[in-house]
């Protein structure tokens, strides 16, 4: 049963939309264990919407910690066809200022794979999605287009190297990213973008710069104080943002190919799944197991 078509989860600042209106807490229990959080459920802009804080109310747990995958299949099983994600992120070139907005198009992986969840799939049943363009670029227009509410100035596209964290990068780690091309970091968005992926959820994100990465000749002269108030205005900014772009894909149909992403995406013959995995992964396989 459809509780929301849309969902939003929010990172560091973003801990609830104050928008939401007709709201209540949903408590989802998934085969991959508790989400970060109670969904909180409202309507905004007309549209019933899921939304969930990514670290948990009180900013619990570490990036991570995080429990993403029952994060995404919480989302799956609420209904969610599409996915915004908000990020607190660093920026790793000049152009891109604190404040700005950032609808990046890539990511590069620089977390620990045996640490982080990013698949859903294993346990008898072998899945490779294509990933090679990461972000729902029908979604990605929709929040860029969304910037103008909130009077910010927006940059498409771009890679978002997605670190371990918790602390942040060295210096030496930092110039190392700008070498590469990388355009800002962040810690949380690129697991995120595999499991909706692999759910056929489509799925973008809407980064928010707080500061300069440590590589910037400024870095050391900018007080907590100013990254918070820049986190805050942020945060604020992107509710608006976030409550524009679902006033958007209110009006705008699903065209995009994310929602049959696992189509030939599945290697394991049907015959051979395993009963217990089948029914693990019921939610996001059940169109194409076998009669």
């Amino acid at each position: 049963m459809t509780t929301a078509k849309i969902g939003i989860i929010g990172g560091s600042g973003l801990y609830q939309m104050p928008e939401l209106k007709d709201v209540k807490e949903v408590t989802v229990d998934t085969p991959f264990g508790s989400p970060s959080d109670a969904f909180i459920i409202g309507t905004l802009e007309g549209q019933r919407v899921a939304f969930l804080p990514r670290h948990g109310r009180g900013h619990r747990f570490t990036p991570t910690e995080v429990p993403f995958r029952a994060n995404i299949y919480g989302m799956k099983l609420l209904g969610v066809e599409r996915l915004l994600s908000a990020s607190a992120v660093g920026s790793l070139q000049e152009e891109y200022a604190p404040l700005d907005m950032v609808i990046p198009d890539q990511f590069f992986d620089r977390t620990r794979a045996r640490v982080r969840e990013s698949t859903f799939f294993g346990e008898g049943i072998v899945a490779h999605v294509t990933f090679a363009h990461p972000v729902c670029s029908d979604l990605g227009d929709v929040l860029e287009d969304s910037c103008k509410a909130a009077d910010v100035k927006a940059h498409r596209g771009g890679t978002y190297l997605c670190m371990e964290g918790p602390a942040f990068s060295t210096v030496a780690e930092s110039n190392v990213y700008r070498s590469w091309g990388m355009d800002i970091i962040g810690m949380t968005n690129l697991q995120e973008a595999k499991l909706a992926r692999e759910a056929e959820i489509c799925y973008a994100t809407l980064a928010l710069v707080t500061d300069y990465d440590c590589w910037h000749s400024g870095h050391d002269a900018v007080s907590v104080d100013t990254v918070v108030e820049y986190l805050n205005k942020n945060v604020r900014n992107a509710q608006i943002i976030m409550k524009q772009a679902v006033k958007q894909l209110s009006e705008r149909p699903r065209g995009c190919k994310c929602g049959s992403a696992l189509k030939n995406a599945i290697f394991t013959a049907p015959e051979l799944w395993p009963p217990a995995t089948t029914k693990k992964l019921d939610a996001i396989i059940r169109k194409y197991a076998p009669s």
